[in-house]
């Protein structure tokens, strides 16, 4: 989940990729990731612990604004 989260902040434009430093904008792949986080959170459902649930939880409402915000 971490790096999935830093992946789409990177596609994101929020933080700089770790090779070049340089900040790039991907929206699709960043929905792509996004994505991916909602197909996990579905496919764990009634299998994590609370807290993980609340992370995840709080990890894709996060990235949504983000990605909103992005967009607009």
């Amino acid at each position: 989940m971490f790096s999935l989260n830093t992946s789409a902040l990177v596609h994101l434009g929020e933080i700089p990729e770790s090779v070049s430093g340089e900040i790039r904008k991907d929206l699709i792949l960043a929905q792509h990731t996004i994505d991916t986080l909602a197909m996990l959170r579905e496919k764990t459902m009634g299998n994590l612990a609370e807290d993980e649930k609340g992370f995840l939880d709080h990890i894709l409402f996060d990235l949504r604004m983000r990605y909103i915000k992005a967009i607009y």
